[in-house]
């Protein structure tokens, strides 16, 4: 496909805004029209993103939960997995926290002997 002209993409980005409602309008105007991409790619969606690892977020929870004892395993204990495996492959800063302090808590238990229950 050849590339579009700058003047044809305009035209095209100024017709979809003027097709929309007065709310969505309103919304790309206060975001920015220039900043607007109309033409941007979709996000990925979740069950088939990959992390760095090359797995999806279900094979990462699946994978983990294997290696866990079924009588830890409560069904609040997969979602808080599911959870955390979501927020890492979406790089937010909460879990990202969340996850370096739990590294450096358990190596801190190591360090003094002792193990979480």
């Amino acid at each position: 496909m050849e590339a579009l002209s700058k003047d044809v993409i305009e035209q095209r980005k100024k017709a979809i805004f003027d097709s929309m409602g007065k709310r969505g309008q309103k919304r790309i105007v206060r975001q920015g029209y220039d900043q607007w991409d109309p033409f941007q790619e979709p996000k990925d969606p979740l069950d088939i993103r990959k992390d760095i690892t090359k797995r999806t977020i279900h094979e990462l929870v699946h994978e983990f939960l294997q290696t866990r004892r079924e009588e830890t395993s409560s069904v609040s204990f997969g979602e808080g997995v599911f959870e955390m495996a979501l927020a890492l492959m979406n790089n937010n800063d909460k879990y990202r926290g969340m996850f370096e302090f739990s590294l450096w808590y358990a190596d801190l238990l190591k360090k003094e002997g002792s193990e979480l229950e």
